[in-house]
Order: structure tokens, then sequence, then C-alpha cells
């Protein structure tokens, strides 16, 4: 960006975006703010990196899709492009965006089980050719429209203890699977393997070795019929640190496990996928928002910031997310309530948070936001915009 050496001409570690380093961050989101104005979200390229590699390093035999929906911002997606990623799209205009800033056909899985006949048509016009499915119906309009697409057929499997849920609308019963994928054939596509969902940001590795003992079984009965599968779809769902003292299992143990099964399920020519999406864009993220209005109310300090659910807080509806908020003020804290601008009384961020005594005009802001925030937010609902964004 034009304005990215001010932005940045204090030089932080980039690590303060994602982890530590309160004092750098701090400095950054002071200046940010006074040149940029709030909402802002400040996205860091060095944390996109950052979790780009330790995915790499972690699960070093699996191909990493970045599932666009987490942040399509054309800068992230840029910085992808450079680092080798492939890219998980759910539509035409999804396929578009990452086709146009320089994306290869051929690095582009449309991973959206149910299609427009229209997107099908667009896909094979592109000529992007690897796609999901999960029902019979949906084979028949990419044969029709996409005529000798590679196909994967998503199957449900357990999300227990997932934040969120994504077996509920998606995946066929495991044991209609062979069936499908030999309908697949009969069509005219090409059947390439399985995929599967064990739901995001999920902290329970069990969710991972049932789908994977699942997939590997379909596997071994496609075999026997004679339909040689070549690629498994892991998904995505790879957990985040939200809070500075979430003790989950972290990528580094998750990925020891899942590339032993992996190793022991699977024919060492298998090609294996993942669609990681909250894991690269989230760490990268912070927000800024200022308190814009003060009040008193049951019992509790309450305060109203120039951003809302209907914004970059839009996460805590449409992705179940708690978030830290922190603030530039130091001092003894008390029982808060933080809300949104609009005169909307579902606009309530958080009902109960400790924060310190603010004033009009005090920065509060939260890390690890830079996944289903900005994405969903409502571009202008009452008038008040989304965070501008900012790559530093």
């Amino acid at each position: 960006m034009k304005n990215k050496k001010k932005l940045v001409s204090l030089k932080p570690n980039h690590s303060d975006l994602n982890g530590s380093g309160r004092g750098g961050l701090e400095g950054l989101i002071r200046k940010s703010a006074k040149k940029h104005g709030t909402p802002l979200m400040l996205i860091s390229k060095e944390a996109l990196r950052k979790q780009y590699e330790t995915l790499k390093r972690s699960l070093s035999n699996v191909e990493p899709f970045y599932a666009i929906k987490a942040n399509p911002h054309p800068e992230i997606i840029k910085t992808f492009i450079k680092l080798g990623s492939g890219f998980d799209v759910a539509s035409a205009a999804e396929m578009d965006t990452v086709l146009k800033l320089g994306a290869s056909p051929d690095k582009i899985i449309f991973a959206n089980t149910i299609k427009s006949n229209a997107d099908l048509a667009r896909a094979h016009k592109r000529k992007v050719t690897l796609m999901t499915f999960d029902n019979e119906a949906e084979l028949y309009k990419i044969a029709k429209f996409c005529p000798n697409a590679k196909v994967l057929v998503r199957i449900k499997v357990d999300n227990t203890g997932s934040t969120v849920e994504l077996s509920l609308k998606f995946g066929a019963d495991p044991d209609q699977a062979i069936f499908l994928l030999k309908k697949a054939q009969s069509l005219g596509l090409k059947p390439m393997g399985v995929c599967f969902h064990v739901g995001s940001q999920c902290t329970n590795v069990e969710n991972y070795m049932r789908a994977l003992d699942v997939s590997s079984a379909i596997f071994s009965e496609a075999k026997k019929l004679g339909l040689n599968l070549t690629m498994l779809d892991i998904g995505g769902g790879f957990p985040i640190r939200h809070f500075d003292g979430d003790g989950h299992i972290t990528i580094k143990h998750m990925a020891k496990l899942i590339r032993k099964k992996l190793k022991r399920l699977f024919d060492k020519g298998t090609r294996f996928i993942a669609e990681p999406g909250r894991f690269f864009s989230g760490p990268a993220g912070t927000l800024v928002t200022q308190v814009v209005g003060r009040t008193f109310r049951n019992n509790k300090n309450y305060y109203y910031l120039n951003d809302g659910v209907y914004g970059d807080f839009s996460g805590t509806v449409f992705d179940h997310c708690r978030y830290q908020f922190k603030t530039l003020r130091r001092g003894h804290k008390f029982l808060s309530t933080l809300a949104g601008p609009t005169c909307d009384s579902f606009d309530i961020i958080s009902l109960n948070e400790d924060l310190p005594e603010l004033d009009v005009g005090s920065v509060v802001y939260v890390k690890n936001i830079g996944a289903y925030s900005c994405a969903s937010a409502v571009p202008a609902f009452n008038g008040f915009p989304p965070a501008k964004i900012v790559m530093v």
C-alpha cells in the first residue's frame, strides 16, 4: 500500500498482532488510529505468512487451500498466492476474485456441495475442474454444466467440541459414499476421493481421527470395486487462540496425530489437501475501536463503541465467537457492558467485561479477529460502515 511505510514506521514486531509484545502493538494502534481513524482492522502480512508456514511445517504432506470466506480481502489473497497456497471457493464470485488476483484454476477447489447451474457453467468456462458434492442430484448438474469435472464426495463426520457445527447442512452419510462415487463415474465425471469437515475451531482431535478412519474404509471399499481414489480433503477446523490464556490443543499436537494416521491408513501416492480459513487469517487481524458514548445502567459501566455486531463483531452472531477485549487505559477494572453504535438493541457486543474506567475517545481493541468478522459484516447498516482494513 502507498501508506504502508508510514503506517509501520515504528517497525513493531509483527508477532504483536497475533501474540505477545503489548507495548509494540499498542504503539502501532495509537499511530494507526491517529492516521486512519477508527474503527480500523489491522491485518499483518507477517502473521499470515507465519500461519501458512506453521501449517506447512506441521502437515508437510498436506496442501493448503485457503477458504477465502474467512476473509476475502484482496491483499490477503495475494499474500497466499505468493506463498503458493491453493484456494477454497464457494461461489463463482469468489472464484472470479481469486482468478483475477492471479491464482491458477488448478489451485482452486469449488468446495460448496450445492452449486447453481450458472456457477457450474462459470467454473467450466474458467477451467476450474475440482469440486465437491454430497448428493445425487448435484452430480447431474455437474455432469451437465461442468462435464469431466473431478469430484470429491463430502461425507458427514463428527463435529463434537467444534465451535461451529458444519455437518448439519452438508455431508452425505458415509454408507452412501460408494454409490455416489460410482454414480459420478457413470455420468462421465472423475471420482477423485473423499472430503470432510470436522467443524470450525475444532479442539477435539478425535473428530479428525474418526473421520480419517471412515474415509480410509471408503477408499478400501472403492478399490475393491475398481474405483481408484487418489485424493483426500481433510477440510479445515484447525483452532487458533482467541484469548491469551487459551489452553486448548495446538496445531502442532493435532498435526502429529493426523500425520501418523494419514501415513498408516492411506497409500503413499494419495494427495492430501486441507481448507484452512480461520487458522490462516484469524491471528493476523487486530480490530481497533473507540468509545463514542458512555452511561451507567444495570449497575454497570455501559460503553458504546463505533463498531458492533452488525459490523466487525459480526462473529459473535455468525461465528459463535467470544473475544478478549483490551484497552490502552490502565487502572482498576469494573464490570462493564460493550455495545455497538446502531440504534438496535440487538447490537450488544458483550454484557460482562472487566475493564478500566473509559471515556469517550478511549480505545478498545481485540486481537485474533481477522476471520469471520469484517467478512460477514453488514456493509452499512444504519449508515455505519465496517472498519477500514489496513495491511501492515
